[in-house]
């Protein structure tokens, strides 16, 4: 960890990544969602993206490739985070973002932040409850400088009281580590070490299920993943409220989650725990209520400058004008939920043949719901948009029928191409395809990226063992899983990626 970062892990850079939370679509929804106005962005609009704290810049790329009519910034203080999004740009050949390297704690005080234009839509992920005091305050002076009337902005962060039970984990993982002369993300492995051998000792404070569920989710992300997570001096969760009162000196309003799920309470509450909450007008209270009853972790909040509250009447009728494309295959769909309060169940009859009818492309929400084989009420768009995008079975649609667009085409090409040295090790945190028609991202794994560049190479379904053989897969097992994954990939999500514009 070098000294310049005042704290934050900057020797170990992070990892591409695109969260449809980040999306304005997705923030615009959750607004509805809400009770608030806030459109989505017409076809043609010109809109402001801004992001602070965008890492190595893939989910601000991938929507300047699928928008190239929008001006997107995106700014890090990491130069070497720079560096490689202003390279992965151009080998894209996009026009339309820049990258900026900044401190937020002065931003809005320095010429270049006075410079920048208003924005529309702005993301912060996995820097809030990562960065001291001082860079919190320089972000709300920014945001109130920046962020237009009516316009939207999307805030994650490490939530209490969900990281209770996590504290010593986190603390012990990071005290052990950061005493070893390594770099941080050996030191995040180092210290990860020491946590599960005291667990293994019965110490009491990792005993519990949440310390052991995260554990065991530990064992399968990247070092570097847990470097930037566990090993920042300033990582501290926070309450709700506090983040909500943090923001107020920028006009900004807590409108609703972009985990969409979480906007409702039927699906992560009990029957009784909603009835003590549903007195209650004060949203702040009714978020504790709900985080106390969940103990969600990670929280994804959009704030709206200027809140406009809207009928549902006229939510449902501007819900239902939105389409929406498959994002997973049918088959992987799931009809039971595991949910903080319990197992919820999707009704098969209402959801299949709307999941059926989304894998041929994308279609209308009003449509979707007059569909003849829909079992069950047909008067709710909020729940079928919610639920749908909130699991990421779908995706909502900014460009129906709109044809691949170079720009979408070329980042593909170039993520794609960083697998084609016979092998599968780079790490995407969070994969996605960039699509023009959607406005966003559609999901992909780092087989589907393989199978994308092999397939615009003209290669074929006939080819597959040859990949198999470039992969080199290390036994009769491993092989077996490959060919499993390739199959998948090529009988489900390329159907998916045609029908959504990505291909």
């Amino acid at each position: 960890m070098s000294g310049w970062g005042s704290g934050y892990v900057t020797d170990v850079t992070y990892l591409p990544a695109y969260y449809r939370q980040q999306s304005p679509a997705v923030m615009a929804i959750a607004a509805a969602l809400g009770g608030v106005a806030c459109d989505l962005p017409a076809p043609d609009a010109a809109i402001h993206y801004l992001e602070l704290g965008c890492g190595l810049g893939f989910g601000a790329t991938l929507l300047a490739a699928s928008n190239p009519g929008w001006q997107v910034t995106a700014i890090d203080f990491n130069p070497a985070h720079i560096a490689e999004a202003r390279r992965t740009a151009a080998a894209c050949g996009l026009a339309n973002i820049r990258f900026l390297e900044a401190d937020l704690a002065t931003l809005a005080e320095d010429q270049v932040g006075r410079d920048l234009p208003g924005a529309d839509f702005v993301s912060l992920h996995g820097v809030w409850s990562w960065v001291p005091a001082p860079v919190q305050a320089g972000i709300v002076r920014l945001l109130a400088a920046k962020v237009n009337p009516g316009g939207a902005v999307h805030l994650s962060y490490n939530a209490l009281p969900g990281w209770s039970g996590g504290l010593a984990l986190q603390r012990l993982l990071r005290e052990a580590g950061k005493r070893l002369g390594y770099r941080s993300d050996r030191q995040a492995e180092e210290g990860l070490k020491l946590v599960r051998a005291l667990q293994a000792t019965g110490a009491k404070e990792l005993q519990s299920p949440m310390a052991r569920e995260l554990l065991e989710r530990l064992g399968s992300v990247p070092p570097a993943y847990l470097a930037h997570e566990y090993m920042n001096e300033n990582w501290k969760p926070l309450f709700h409220a506090e983040v909500a009162q943090a923001l107020a000196p920028a006009k900004l309003e807590f409108v609703a989650s972009a985990d969409l799920i979480n906007n409702f309470a039927a699906l992560t509450l009990t029957e009784e725990q909603r009835a003590l909450a549903r007195p209650f007008d004060d949203p702040l209270l009714r978020e504790l209520i709900g985080d106390v009853c969940t103990g969600r972790m990670l929280r994804h909040d959009v704030f709206v400058r200027g809140a406009r509250r809207i009928d549902p009447r006229v939510r449902d009728a501007g819900l239902r004008e939105i389409w929406l494309a498959g994002n997973i295959p049918e088959a992987e769909m799931r009809y039971e939920l595991e949910t903080p309060s319990g197992t919820a169940e999707l009704s098969p009859g209402f959801y299949r043949p709307i999941m059926t009818a989304l894998q041929d492309g994308p279609r209308r929400v009003g449509d979707l719901l007059t569909l003849p084989e829909l079992g069950g009420a047909r008067d709710n768009p909020a729940e079928l948009v919610g639920v749908l995008v909130g699991l990421g079975a779908a995706v909502p649609v900014l460009r129906p029928g709109a044809p691949p667009h170079p720009a979408a085409q070329r980042f593909n090409r170039h993520f794609a191409a960083a697998l084609r040295q016979d092998s599968l090790e780079t790490v995407f945190l969070a994969p996605a395809v960039a699509s023009h028609a959607v406005g966003g991202g559609l999901s992909a794994t780092q087989i589907d990226l393989f199978v994308l560049d092999r397939i615009r190479a003209g290669e074929t379904v006939a080819d597959v063992p040859a990949w198999i053989a470039a992969l080199r897969p290390v036994d009769a097992d491993s092989r077996r899983k490959l060919q499993a994954a390739l199959d998948a990939s090529l009988a489900g999500r390329m159907r998916l990626l045609r029908a959504g514009g990505a291909v």
